[in-house]
């Protein structure tokens, strides 16, 4: 098998949101990403407690399966000051504090007024201590082959932007789909094995959204079936060790 090759690494400070491409990534053992889907936009149903948090389905969030409309925001989120800026065709729109009461009331207010009929309620942005609003229960890491990306291009006769599967690193030089042969493995990086496979991602609707145009103009799942003969793209893995990550970095599967 040839080596795999880190061409991509992004985190999503808000689930639903844009993402922060970043050269590099600190990985600690049992965590995910820092600062991926540490926020979320609660769709009116006031379920999440911050107190005593637990996982709950990407349904009860603002989210791209059911709110296409989110793509076309461009969201920049500043880790020192905690200012979420909302950007729409490259021009501010809003911004606010997330640390801070009325901060986040404006930006809620935003989101209310843009997604009208997307919640139950008033939207919420809800975060908690050590907490991450993955579409797993587990912390994990997103993978994503990009010679599989091109794979389902083949299949579909279009263009596919890898950013409609959200990943949090892009791999390249490895044959489509061989990632799925990762399960249950490690994946050493700098020698040092730092992530362990543990389940291939099942696609939504969300992958339907073109992340540029805000349209629904693909039927990514069902074309993956039709093809495949199922709805799997990328895969989820756990950090296991501490260590760090860049873009041009090799990955090796250790047996």
């Amino acid at each position: 098998m040839n080596t795999a090759e880190i061409t991509g690494i992004f985190r999503y400070p808000v689930k639903g949101l844009s993402s922060d491409p970043l050269d590099c990534a600190n990985l600690i053992s049992g965590e995910c990403i820092a600062g991926d889907r540490g926020w979320a936009i609660e769709a009116g149903t006031r379920k999440f407690d911050a107190v005593n948090p637990r996982y709950f389905p990407k349904v009860n969030f603002l989210m791209l399966m059911r709110d296409e409309r989110l793509a076309a925001l461009e969201s920049r989120f500043d880790d020192t000051s905690g200012i979420l800026t909302i950007l729409r065709n490259g021009k501010q729109v809003c911004s606010g504090n997330l640390n801070d009461k009325i901060g986040r009331h404006l930006l809620e207010q935003f989101f209310a007024a843009y997604l009208p009929d997307a919640s139950r309620g008033a939207p919420k942005f809800v975060r908690a201590q050590n907490w991450s609003f993955s579409d797993v229960p587990e912390k994990a890491v997103s993978i994503i082959n990009l010679a599989s990306v091109r794979d389902i291009e083949r299949v579909t006769g279009a263009k596919v932007d890898p950013a409609r599967f959200r990943g949090n690193v892009l791999v390249d030089g490895i044959e489509p789909w061989a990632e799925f042969d990762w399960i249950g493995k490690s994946l050493s990086i700098g020698g040092e094995p730092l992530l362990e496979v543990f389940e291939r991602t099942r696609r939504c609707a969300a992958t339907n959204v073109n992340p540029q145009s805000a349209e629904r103009d693909m039927t990514i799942p069902r074309s993956l079936s039709a093809a495949f003969g199922h709805q799997d793209c990328g895969i989820y893995a756990k950090i296991i060790a501490d260590g760090k990550i860049s873009t041009g970095d090799k990955i090796s599967v250790v047996a």
